[in-house]
């Protein structure tokens, strides 16, 4: 069973495991999202752009990020919604082979009226395998609280 709302503080932070981005993965969300840029899927086109080689879509990075804070198993269990995303950033590309983690912090702690229930902000991060940070933005969770005894 993952942590409960009340199990987190402000300013908790975690690491989750890595995972590297394969060819595969790109293949296969660019079948998933109908998104077949050719910076996602032409070698010989992506050698004219900035990038030189295929980039991941910015939006299977934020996906493996989702999947990633779910290895973790903090909120196995426990999460009731995942309720907004906000302030989301692309800041650096993500390309084929790179290895990547996520790094979260609690911000933010909310109450809510129902006593079964709370939400938690955190500040994510993407990071490659280089320690440099290609997405970022904030994720807010509904979390199950302990039961309460009435």
């Amino acid at each position: 069973m993952g942590k409960y709302f009340e199990d987190f503080t402000v300013g908790d932070t975690f690491i989750t495991p890595a995972r590297t981005i394969t060819e595969t993965d790109v293949v296969n969300f660019t079948g998933l999202s109908g998104d077949s840029n050719p910076v996602h899927t032409d070698h010989e086109f992506v050698k004219g752009t900035n990038f030189g080689k295929v980039i991941a879509h910015g939006a299977l990075g934020f996906s493996v990020a989702t999947g990633l804070i779910a290895r973790t198993g903090l909120f196995d269990g426990t999460a009731i919604a995942f309720l907004e995303v906000t302030d989301w950033k692309f800041k650096q590309p993500i390309f084929v082979n790179d290895t990547v983690h996520v790094a979260f912090e609690v911000v933010q702690l909310k109450e809510t009226k129902n006593p079964e229930r709370g939400v938690i902000v955190r500040n994510v991060e993407i990071v490659n395998q280089n320690a440099q940070v290609v997405q970022s933005g904030k994720m807010t969770l509904m979390l199950r609280r302990r039961a309460v005894d009435h």
